[in-house]
């Protein structure tokens, strides 16, 4: 990928859904000895955010420099007791964007800060899709969300370490907490921990504003053989259709695993009405059923892999922060090739032009009618992007 800066010598584990990802974070949280930064869109405070939260009050009570950094919109549950309990014990708390109930609606209030990203002394780090959330907890009585995250470790941790550290002085700085930006008392190597070559992507509104959705451009545009795509929220611009298009016709075999539950009507029926044409291009679609689809991954030619926190969808690829790790390896992108595999066969439903339930004129109605109002709202707000060029 000539237009991705890979870096060597890493290795990249993959955690599947929260039942790996967090006995892990919080073993590792036990025993950070210097530093601690989590970034994340959701914390709450149930069962798994208290279990977190506990191990970082441990954390900062033990002398570590404790800095978290939540989204107005995403936290917003979060009661200022518990804030207020964390800042006593020593964790430093800044909320990006906060919201307030007298808030004006305003463009930038859409801008949220989408990343799920974890550093510990500067020497491991964990970045994926996965929020500070309780996924038993849910009224249907599901299994856990279907999400991924990943364990970092290597050279990569250099941009990875920049990335965080300016966040959090943007942040700061904005909130007037001068004094807690300070300066790195410890810095990542450049040793090589293993033989994987990554790199590790974000999406801001300044520098960075398409390296995610390029990167995946790039590799669609590439690709020989196959693209398996799994995105909770699905709604790409004409560009990135084409590119998936162009694929199917050329023989790529294009797997797409979307939301098949409903979350949020509106996107999920605005996504439904880019099913004909797709399907008529050749490209497969699964939804996925077993509980709610939360993954932001793909898999490219059984060899290049993503994962991470950004949806294909004008939220993350428009207005959010976030971040994703992109690996070219083939051990990593078979054991994710075949996660998703696994759960297309047995967890998901083939979507066909055939499916009476999902073309019916009632159906092709409301999904057309939610598509217009999501391009709509998008217009009204000055991000309307559906025909516009990267």
């Amino acid at each position: 990928m000539k237009n991705i800066h890979f870096v060597e010598g890493n290795l990249i584990t993959l955690l599947h859904n929260g039942e790996e990802y967090f006995p892990e974070l919080e073993a590792a949280i036990e025993k950070a000895q210097f530093e601690i930064h989590i970034e994340t869109y959701i914390l709450e405070s149930d069962a798994i955010g208290r279990k977190i939260i506990a191990a970082l009050k441990r954390a900062a009570q033990r002398g570590l420099s404790v800095h978290l950094l939540l989204d107005g919109f995403g936290s917003q549950s979060l009661s200022t007791a518990e804030i207020g309990s964390m800042l006593q014990t020593g964790i430093q708390v800044l909320i990006f964007r906060p919201e307030f109930i007298f808030s004006m609606p305003r463009r930038y209030r859409l801008r949220r800060m989408h990343r799920k990203l974890t550093l510990i002394d500067a020497q491991i780090a964990y970045i994926g899709g996965i929020n500070i959330i309780d996924d038993q907890d849910n009224p249907e009585k599901l299994t856990p969300r279907f999400d991924y995250a990943v364990v970092v470790q290597g050279p990569l941790l250099i941009q990875i370490h920049k990335a965080v550290k300016h966040l959090w002085m943007l942040v700061a700085w904005a909130h007037f907490k001068k004094r807690w930006v300070t300066p790195n008392p410890i810095k990542p190597t450049n040793n090589s921990c293993g033989n994987q070559k990554a790199a590790f992507l974000i999406r801001d509104n300044w520098r960075h504003r398409r390296d995610i959705e390029h990167a995946y451009l790039e590799s669609i545009n590439q690709a020989q053989t196959e693209i398996i795509i799994a995105n909770a929220y699905f709604l790409p611009g004409r560009k990135f259709i084409n590119a998936l298009e162009n694929a199917a016709q050329r023989g790529v075999n294009v797997e797409l695993l979307l939301q098949g539950r409903i979350e949020y009507r509106l996107q999920y029926h605005a996504t439904q009405a880019l099913y004909e044409n797709l399907l008529q291009a050749g490209i497969k679609i699964y939804e996925y059923n077993r509980s709610y689809l939360h993954a932001k991954v793909a898999v490219i030619d059984q060899y290049w892999a993503t994962v991470g926190s950004s949806n294909i969808d004008p939220f993350s690829l428009l207005l959010a922060r976030e971040a994703n790790i992109f690996i070219a390896d083939y051990q990593f992108a078979s054991e994710l090739r075949t996660s998703l595999k696994t759960a297309i066969l047995q967890e998901s439903f083939p979507v066909t032009s055939a499916d009476k339930g999902f073309f019916s004129l009632r159906n092709y109605a409301v999904n057309w009618l939610c598509f217009y109002i999501v391009r709509l709202l998008q217009g009204v707000l000055g991000y309307d992007w559906y025909d516009k060029k990267p």
